[in-house]
């Protein structure tokens, strides 16, 4: 049997729920992912590299980018843009691996809308105040800014029984756990799986061989 088709795996939360980190942890432990990076217009951090965590882009090569059709997706999140081109996921499509998007909420809708296979999975904080702990914890928002994104997460909350699958990211080894096993039962749907009816047949043709011979 041939191996399962890959497909978009979109990993959206609240800003704080921990999306990047599991998502980041589940490509550190398999081979057989590939993250998309995404473009945006917002400042790196100091722990991040551009082409690795970000494109990280001005406003007029976005521009650009948006004029040039390169985007599958793109939205205005917390007062910046952030844009997901269709290359990146095609190339590791096409590469038989599945492509991982850690991308806003708006996001998600689009990317299924281009890729009717899409799994969404929305990843919840425990509770509202642990979300506050971890936008304040995290140290790279002023008050202003960590009151804004939990506004917008508020905003955000009731997208998620529009997802596919829901993690809740308590324990972060469980969450990570929890990804790998939504990427190891999408793998092997029926629907996935285009050599099956050929399998099926080579089985069949064996046992009606064995049954002969017996």
């Amino acid at each position: 049997m041939t191996s399962a088709t890959p497909f978009p795996l979109v990993v959206a939360a609240p800003s704080g729920a921990g999306k990047t980190s599991l998502a980041r942890a589940l490509l550190q432990a398999r081979r057989d992912l590939a993250f998309s990076v995404s473009a945006t217009t917002r400042e790196r951090r100091p722990h991040e590299k551009d082409g690795v965590d970000y494109h990280f882009v001005g406003d007029a090569e976005f521009d650009a980018m948006i004029e040039a059709g390169e985007f599958v997706e793109w939205a205005v999140v917390h007062g910046e843009r952030y844009g997901t081109t269709r290359s990146a996921i095609q190339e590791a499509l096409d590469d038989g691996r599945v492509v991982v998007l850690d991308i806003d909420v708006q996001g998600a809708a689009a990317i299924r809308a281009s890729f009717d296979d899409a799994v969404l999975v929305f990843v919840l904080p425990p509770s509202g105040g642990a979300l506050a702990h971890r936008l304040a914890g995290r140290g790279s928002e002023a008050g202003a800014e960590r009151r804004r994104r939990l506004i917008n997460a508020r905003a955000e909350l009731p997208s998620a029984p529009r997802f596919d699958y829901v993690v809740v990211n308590d324990d972060f080894d469980a969450g990570v756990a929890a990804l790998g096993a939504i990427v190891d039962a999408e793998l092997l749907r029926v629907d996935r799986r285009p050599g099956l009816e050929r399998a099926l047949s080579s089985i069949d043709r064996e046992i009606a061989a064995i049954l002969e011979e017996s």
